[in-house]
């Protein structure tokens, strides 16, 4: 696998989307509007009625931002619009009316730590550490932020956020509450995920829709959040501190 990627896959009432990128599947701004247009499209299928978010590779589930495209970024609108597509990611997975489990095989860096907090249900190996890198280039987890805080809590987002050096392995994710079960390996993973949305899909779709809706309370707000937290990141991202820093990963 060379070439990024967004695909789906459906078959009895399970969405598999899964996405990749060949540099340890980091997420440029295309990628994004692509992740987030087939999660909403995933949602308003009538034949869909659970999904399974995962990407491609073995040992990492998500690098976060690209580094290649914040290199690049010169002007605060370009920033703003770049981290609105982790915005639009995580806003789109909030408003989905169906449960999306995510399958968490590897490392997990940056926005994909929110991407992960934005699931539903999320289940992982041993081998899923994560890490908010962000304080290292000069930023901050503003926008993934607001979602790692729902399922860690305000005391473990902020802990991961400040010690940004440090990976934080899959037993203290699930002991705080981002992932429900760790598994050995992924193939014991796999099969646990598969069997779970197979029994999701014998629920009454309208009463997980109604569940979901009070599981998102609080957060309507977040449209608007999101891209005030997008703006932030935008604007840090061309201090002088940041590109500095980023100069390192050229």
């Amino acid at each position: 696998m060379t070439k990024p990627y967004v695909k789906e896959h459906i078959a009895n009432g399970i969405s598999t989307i899964e996405f990749f990128h060949p540099a340890h599947n980091s997420l440029p701004g295309d990628i994004l509007a692509l992740l987030a247009e087939t999660i909403t499209k995933a949602g308003e299928n009538d034949e869909v009625k659970v999904i399974i978010l995962k990407s491609g590779g073995d040992r990492t589930f998500c690098a976060g931002a690209s580094f290649k495209e914040l290199i690049n970024i010169n002007d605060a609108e370009t920033g703003r619009v770049f981290f609105s597509g982790f915005a639009n990611v995580i806003n789109s997975m909030r408003k989905c009316p169906k449960f999306i489990i995510g399958r968490i095989q590897g490392k997990t860096v940056g926005g994909g730590v929110g991407v992960a907090s934005a699931t539903d249900y999320c289940m992982a190996t041993k081998f899923a550490s994560i890490k908010l890198s962000e304080l290292n280039v000069g930023i901050g987890p503003f926008v993934v932020g607001p979602a790692v805080e729902r399922k860690l809590g305000l005391t473990g987002m902020s802990q991961i956020a400040i010690d940004a050096n440090s990976f934080y392995d899959a037993e203290w994710a699930r002991q705080k509450g981002l992932f429900a079960q760790v598994y050995e390996s992924t193939e014991a993973l796999d099969e646990a995920v598969q069997a779970f949305a197979e029994n999701l899909c014998n629920y009454n779709p309208e009463a997980m829709k109604e569940m979901k809706k009070i599981f998102w309370q609080g957060t309507e707000d977040w449209d608007d959040l999101l891209a005030e937290r997008a703006a932030i990141s935008g604007r840090l991202v061309l201090s002088d501190f940041t590109k500095e820093t980023l100069k390192r990963f050229k």
